[in-house]
């Protein structure tokens, strides 16, 4: 576990949120109030890879350590929030066929959800990771205002998710497969050069968004079509992996090839945006993923050209905003701790408590 840094002690009931992700687990603690109890990254190995029986004790452990941590009795705790990445169900069976961080079989159609509750003897909410992102950035955004408005977050990273958030609440849907913006199939005119190839993403499709706005993306389309317009650019001397990682620092100092690169990312993302104008025409279109933590000058004109290139009618642009996610390192934790702490009051004022 992390060192731990000054904590309040809860001076009413809480939740718990826990992230679950290939490596790591992240803890937190959110009061009744809506105050958290720890601001700072706490995790334990999440051990995913060594089976279900092992990952589901090391979630107890990252559960029973985070109270420890911030003084917090078991007594006071009503539930705990869960992400993990997907693909799962929305009541937390990872799929079938597996994931990218539940490959082994064992995982197949196993139910984390399920066991962590049975393992803690406490009510389980769950979400996806980038749900769960997306639902702690609306929060986050609109504070008091959250259970009032509606927002789209797109969280870019090794590939894209995101999620879509109204009257404060993460659309699930019936399989718990909504908002999954990475696989919407965008169109391609004004985003690709006339003579580049529609680009393929891991999932099968062509021309979606995470084919374009993602790491992987970068790495399997766009880069190797700009390094053959840039021909002496230092990259072109790097393993195209390599050389994907390092195109941020390159987009930093306002690099040509990079900033060409960037902006199908942002054009790409933009389109996206207006589709989801078109659906649910939320108060506020989110930016999550590495730009948060890049150079501001550079994130910055990443968000205005998303901006300009999303289509919006002049009634939603003067209603909308486009913002950043904040503490993206803490966003799974928190959301899913938001998750919980929702759950509870919709059952307390269900049961007239």
């Amino acid at each position: 576990m992390d060192q731990a840094e000054p904590v309040r002690t809860p001076a009413s009931w809480v939740v718990v949120g826990l992230d679950n992700g290939g490596t790591c687990n992240n803890a937190t603690v959110l009061d009744a109030t809506g105050q958290y109890l720890v601001d700072h990254l706490v995790e334990n190995p999440s051990l995913v890879t060594e089976g279900p029986e092992l990952a589901v004790e090391q979630l107890a452990e990252a559960f029973t350590n985070i109270l420890e941590l911030t003084s917090t009795p078991p007594t006071l705790v009503r539930a705990v929030g869960l992400d993990t990445p997907g693909p799962a169900s929305a009541t937390g069976v990872i799929s079938s066929k597996g994931a990218t961080n539940f490959s082994m079989k064992s995982w197949h159609g196993f139910d984390i959800r399920g066991a962590l509750e049975a393992r803690i003897g406490l009510p389980v909410f769950y979400n996806n990771d980038a749900n769960a992102a997306a639902l702690y950035a609306h929060h986050q955004h609109f504070g008091a205002d959250a259970m009032r408005r509606s927002s789209v977050a797109a969280i870019v990273g090794t590939g894209l998710g995101g999620g879509v958030v109204d009257n404060g609440r993460v659309i699930s849907g019936a399989a718990g497969m909504a908002g999954e913006l990475g696989h919407v199939q965008i169109p391609l005119h004004g985003v690709l050069e006339a003579d580049q190839p529609v680009p393929l993403c891991n999932c099968g499709f062509e021309g979606d968004v995470e084919s374009i706005a993602s790491l992987t993306g970068i790495k399997n389309n766009l880069l190797p079509y700009w390094l053959t317009k840039f021909p002496d650019h230092p990259l072109a001397a790097e393993p195209i992996g390599s050389a994907a990682k390092q195109l941020r620092g390159y987009g930093e100092k306002e690099d040509p090839l990079a900033l060409a690169v960037f902006g199908q990312q942002a054009r790409a993302i933009g389109k996206l945006f207006t589709i989801a104008a078109n659906f649910t025409d939320p108060h506020a279109y989110l930016l999550g993923g590495g730009i948060v933590e890049a150079a501001p000058r550079f994130r910055q004109w990443v968000l205005n050209t998303i901006r300009e290139s999303t289509q919006l009618r002049d009634e939603q642009q003067a209603a909308a905003t486009f913002a950043l996610v904040a503490d993206l390192d803490m966003a799974g934790a928190r959301g899913a701790a938001v998750a919980a702490l929702e759950g509870v009051q919709q059952r307390r004022s269900t049961d007239g408590r």
